[in-house]
Formats: structure tokens, C-alpha cells, sequence
């Protein structure tokens, strides 16, 4: 037990500016009977509180009969609760295991524990975790319900099969330049409807430069003169066979992702439907692709909305794909965060104020990975080129950031957006480019009769009728 010394004193704070965190005499036992596990590849330990059982520590093999051994253990010493540090996959099954027993899990980070001098083995480490949940020291990691933890590995999987078929695209590319056919060139994307129809030309025997270039879509603002041009190449064998294996691959995969696809919307469709207070608003964002396209997105959107009810959509820059990755991560709402300003944190997408004897050493964001935050910073990137009041936001940001920075900052600004909607169910209002532009010169205008009047100034408006302009 840590209390405190008697001879020491602590000043009572003066204002609420110099106020210091209020320690308790003694630590006081929250979870009673709490345990701790440390999980590892081949045992986990397991340690229980005193009184419990004869022996407070015990080992346990990591296939499933070991777990339910752990589980039924725990139950036999009134467990309720357990802490467990995570450590890459291992924890999952464990988890799984003693949620479905009726037990509390609490998954905890790492870097709550490992601070601490003099663990140098897995027996110490299981007593000290224990100990610090049995003083309520751990905060439990996020771990969505059980329905949506399906939806994402879902999801996850897909994004591995796109970066699996991303590769394959690399290893096309990379053949073509070896036989110097600048597909690439010819056209803008060689997986798009042109690139593909010259790539299986290509790996079906066709080598007239000729040929290939009338494959291309009549869209395509090249003259067919300049895309045989590009396509006259040395074709070697062996750079001809691993072209065939790596579009054989990629036509592999892409089937692969439409099954995926086809599962992840009818696993969608066994979702409650969630009270919305209007029905699914048109989207007001430009059409891009082709009809079928438009089609699935709509019929994605209308899927979300109905989960949901929300139309994250609505906001600039977040489309169905972002949608879907916020609701396989975070759920349907954002009540295991307190405010707006919890759930950037947890995304580390605000400042990380570092502050030491009253200096401000670093205000850095914190290197998280979150799947929500690279999406969002995702969106935050395709907002360059947008007429509308986010890309006016955008585009200022980074011209006095930088680009990584403002798309943190925009990143930022779009999970805010996002937590309003699925905490209170407000609906999104877009707000246009000259409106914004407008609001921000208004702000300008205000801090700047602010400061003026600060200093004894008054600010008063230029002249700039024509007459004095000619003077």
C-alpha cells in the first residue's frame, strides 16, 4: 500500500490557474476481484487476488481447451473482471473466450504498464497487472460490439485484397517498362477500360503497335498515332510471362473483392434499422464514373443511412467506402467518448501539448494507427480541388501548414463533424465556398477591431471609391 508521508505539506492553490491533481491518502481497492493476465504465444499467466486460491498464479496453454480451463478457473476464484495486456493477435481468442464466460475483459495498452522497473518476467508481469486493476490504474482499449467486430474483419479483409491486387498492378508496370511499352503514358490508368483491353491484347499474342492503339476508348484525347507510338516495345519472354501472371492475379483478386463486397452488404442487411427522423436526402455531390457505378454508390449510401441514421455521405470529401470504415471501427454511435474532443484524441488528430516548467516543448499529434483517421485523412486530400466550403478550408490550411499538416487539421475538422452527426443525429449543412470565404474575412475583421482596440486604435475602411483610386 503507497501513502503518504506525514511530513509532507501541500500548498492550497490560489487560483484555479495553479490548481494540482489531488491525490488520495491511500489507494482504495475498485475491483475486488480482479485478475491479470499476461498473454503470450505459448502460455498465458494468470494471477487472481489473494485468498482466492492456493496458488494466486497460475499458467494456462493457449488452445481453446486451455481457455476454458483459464475461464472456468477464474469463475471457481468469483472473478469478475480481468485485465490482460495486448500483444498483437493473441489476445483475441482469450478475449472472445472470457466475454462469452460472463467475465468483464478490459484490453489494455502496453504503455500503461511498462514504465514500471523490475518485471523482468512473465510471473511479475501477470502480479503487476493485477495490481493495477485491482487499483482501477487501467483503462480498458475501445473495442466495438460483437456485430460490428464481424463487420470490420469484413472490411479489413477487403482492404488486404485491394492492397494484394495494388501489388499486382506494380508488378504490370514494372514488366511493361522492362519492354519499354510506355503504357503508362498512352493512357492516364492502365487498369481503367483502355489499359486493360491493350494489356490482354498484349498477353493474347498482339504486338503491331497499330493494333493495340484502336483498342483505346474513343474518350481518350491522344491520337491513336501518338499511342502506337508508346506501345512499339521490345517483347521479351520472360517479361511477357510474368505480365501474364501478375493480370491472371490481379483478375483473381478482383473477383475476390466483388464476393467480398457482396458479403459485406449482405451482412449489412442484418442490421436493425436505426430511427431516422427524414428519409435519405439526394446527394448533392458532383457525379463522377459511370452510371453502374453512381447505382452502387447510391445504393451503399442508402444501405448506411438506414444503419446508421446519419448520411455521413453528405459531408465533402467522406464517400460509401469511408462511411463503411467508420461504421466498422467506431459502430453506429460515439458514446464511449465523452465529447468531440476525446474521440480526435483517441484518432490522434489534435495537438499532443507537451508542456514542461511552462513551456509548450512540442505540439506534435501522436502517431496512432487508426484506420478512421487515415480515411478521414483520405478524404481530407480529395478536398483540394473542391468548390465548396471544407476545400476552401482545406486549401488554406495548407497554405500555412503544409500539406501534412493540413490534411491533419482537415482530418480534424472532419471527425468533429462526424462525431456532431452520430452523437446528436443532426443532419449535415453544407456550407458553399463563397459563404465560407465570406465568415472567414468576418473573423478576420473581428480579431482585428479586437486587437486594435486593445492597443487605443480604431480601424476605419479604406477609401476605394474610383475617384480616389485615380488620384
Amino acid at each position: 500500500m503507497i501513502t503518504q508521508s506525514k511530513t509532507s505539506r501541500v500548498a492550497k492553490p490560489k487560483s484555479k490557474k495553479n490548481q494540482r491533481l489531488k491525490l488520495p491518502g491511500h489507494l482504495r481497492h475498485i475491483h475486488v476481484n480482479a485478475a491479470g493476465i499476461d498473454l503470450g504465444a505459448k502460455e498465458h499467466w494468470v494471477c487472481v487476488p489473494e485468498g482466492r486460491a492456493e496458488r494466486t498464479v497460475r499458467t494456462f496453454a493457449t488452445h481453446t481447451v486451455g481457455l476454458e480451463r483459464m475461464a472456468d478457473w477464474l469463475l471457481e476464484c468469483q472473478v469478475d473482471t480481468v485485465a490482460m495486456e495486448a500483444t498483437g493477435v493473441y489476445w483475441i481468442a482469450a478475449f472472445q473466450v472470457l466475454e462469452r464466460r460472463g467475465l468483464k475483459v478490459h484490453l489494455v495498452n502496453a504503455r500503461q504498464i511498462k514504465n514500471v522497473d523490475g518485471r523482468k518476467s512473465d510471473l511479475l508481469d501477470c502480479q503487476w497487472i493485477q495490481q493495477l486493476h485491482t487499483y482501477g490504474l487501467l483503462r480498458g482499449s475501445f473495442r466495438p460490439e460483437d456485430q460490428v467486430c464481424a463487420l470490420r474483419s469484413y472490411l479489413r479483409h477487403r482492404d488486404s485484397l485491394v492492397q494484394e491486387r495494388s501489388t499486382q498492378v506494380l508488378r504490370m508496370q514494372k514488366a511493361l517498362q522492362q519492354m519499354n511499352v510506355l503504357l503508362h503514358r498512352a493512357v492516364s490508368d492502365i487498369t481503367g477500360l483502355s489499359g486493360m483491353a491493350i494489356l490482354r491484347a498484349i498477353v493474347q499474342g498482339q504486338r503491331e503497335p497499330a493494333q493495340l492503339a484502336s483498342l483505346v476508348h474513343r474518350r481518350v484525347r491522344k491520337s491513336q498515332g501518338q499511342i502506337a507510338e508508346c506501345l512499339s516495345g521490345d517483347y521479351r519472354p520472360e517479361h511477357l510471362f510474368v505480365l501474364q501472371q501478375a493480370l491472371e492475379l490481379y483478375d483473381f483478386y478482383t473477383q475476390k473483392i466483388l464476393g467480398c463486397e457482396e458479403r459485406i452488404t449482405e451482412y449489412l442487411a442484418g442490421f436493425e434499422t436505426k430511427e431516422s427522423q427524414s428519409p435519405l436526402p439526394k446527394s448533392a455531390k458532383a457525379r463522377s464514373g459511370s452510371r453502374q457505378a453512381e447505382t452502387h454508390k447510391e445504393q451503399q449510401r442508402a444501405q448506411l443511412y438506414r444503419v446508421m441514421g446519419v448520411d455521413l455521405t453528405a459531408i465533402e470529401g467522406i464517400g460509401p467506402l469511408h462511411a463503411q470504415i467508420i461504421l466498422g471501427e467506431i459502430g453506429r454511435n460515439v458514446d464511449a467518448w465523452r465529447s468531440e474532443k476525446h474521440f480526435s484524441s483517441w484518432l490522434g488528430l489534435c495537438p499532443d501539448n507537451r508542456i514542461s516548467g511552462g513551456r509548450v516543448l512540442s505540439v506534435r499529434t501522436r502517431r496512432v494507427k487508426n484506420r478512421v483517421a487515415t480515411a478521414l485523412r483520405m478524404a481530407a486530400a480529395s478536398l483540394e480541388r473542391q468548390d465548396s466550403g471544407m476545400g476552401a478550408y482545406y486549401r488554406r490550411i495548407k497554405a500555412r501548414l503544409g500539406p501534412a499538416a493540413g490534411k491533419t487539421a482537415t482530418a480534424h475538422k472532419l471527425a468533429r463533424l462526424v462525431y456532431r452527426m452520430l452523437k446528436y443525429g443532426e443532419a449535415y449543412v453544407a456550407v458553399g465556398q463563397a459563404e465560407y470565404e465570406t465568415k472567414f474575412r468576418q473573423r478576420q475583421l473581428q480579431r482585428l477591431q479586437s486587437q486594435a482596440s486593445t492597443l487605443g486604435y480604431q480601424l476605419v475602411a479604406a477609401d476605394v471609391s474610383p475617384h480616389s483610386a485615380a488620384s
